[in-house]
């Protein structure tokens, strides 16, 4: 028996070459009407790198977000969270929340540029509740409803992706977007190293202006991102570069102040608000108290 020629929901090919229906295009504008009306107001974030990617272990050492794309997402996950959420582990307490958002295939194409899909390894900031999810699989064939609605078809006729995600744990990725809520959210997430000033220095340090050591910036030995600054205090910096030396100028690239350097410390303000980086400290201190360090081969006999 053959289907009927008027009603053919599966073509092989249409006289235009074009193998999507005009119905299948009708579905897809409907599809991204609902999520314009059900969905919510998201940012995605795709991955870029600074160095080489290793195929191998499938990482790059230096991850970078540096742009953020308004998109609009379908929250599946609407009586909470999946996972398993707050889990107490012997390592501590852990948030592995999950979920799935949806997202349209032909928006996403002209709202995040240089993509055609999702890619695993991205960020997606949600504002409502002020978090990042990290896509860990993208799946194209949702369900059978959207697989068999008017026929698929062939040439990447797919409505949606489903982003499966979890709670993103950052890790000294560069952060960098030009959205002030994403871009504050992460900054209180870098591990911090305070500076000591001495007495007498000149001008006020800029929240997130760069200051350097050195003749000039692009000669510097050590640079960082101010923090918080107090005159005559302290000056606390993230995403630090080289070593701040003792004795010598601190400089401000867009301030111009001028401060000397007493002392460097990382104990003293190491983040501990979503990782217990600070545990290395603490670790440290207590295997001096059992462990001789300076025996030659203190694990065992000389």
């Amino acid at each position: 028996m053959a289907t009927n020629f008027y009603f053919n929901n599966f073509p092989s090919r249409l006289s235009d070459g074009n193998p999507i229906t005009p119905e299948q295009l009708l579905v897809e504008d409907l599809v991204i009407e609902a999520l314009k009306i059900y969905g919510l107001d998201v940012y995605y974030l795709p991955r870029t790198t600074r160095d080489e990617v290793d195929y191998l272990f499938g990482e790059d050492a230096l991850k970078e977000y540096r742009t953020a794309h308004p998109i609009e997402m379908y929250l599946e996950n609407v009586s909470g969270f999946d996972g398993d959420q707050d889990f107490i582990s012997k390592f501590g307490l852990e948030i592995r929340d999950e979920v799935t958002m949806l997202v349209s295939r032909l928006r996403f194409k002209y709202t995040v540029d240089g993509l055609i899909r999702p890619n695993s390894g991205d960020l997606v900031y949600v504002p409502m509740t002020a978090s990042m999810f990290e896509i860990t699989d993208v799946e194209s064939e949702i369900n059978q409803a959207m697989f068999y609605t008017l026929g698929r078809g062939r040439g990447g006729n797919v409505y949606l992706y489903a982003l499966k995600m979890k709670q993103y744990y950052f890790s000294n990725e560069i952060v960098d977007t030009g959205v002030a809520e994403i871009d504050n959210t992460i900054r209180d997430y870098y591990p911090k190293t305070r500076i000591s000033l001495g007495a007498g220095g000149t001008g006020k340090f800029i929240n997130d202006e760069i200051i350097y050591q050195g003749s000039s910036l692009a000669t510097a030995t050590a640079q960082a991102l101010v923090y918080d600054f107090s005159p005559n205090t302290h000056i606390d910096i993230y995403r630090v570069q080289g070593d701040f030396s003792a004795s010598a100028n601190v400089k401000g690239n867009t301030s111009s102040a001028q401060w000397t350097v007493t002392l460097t410390s990382d104990a003293a303000t190491q983040n501990t608000a979503f990782e217990d980086i600070i545990d290395n400290a603490r670790i440290e201190a207590a295997s001096d108290n059992i462990i001789d360090f300076t025996e030659v081969n203190p694990f065992g006999e000389p």
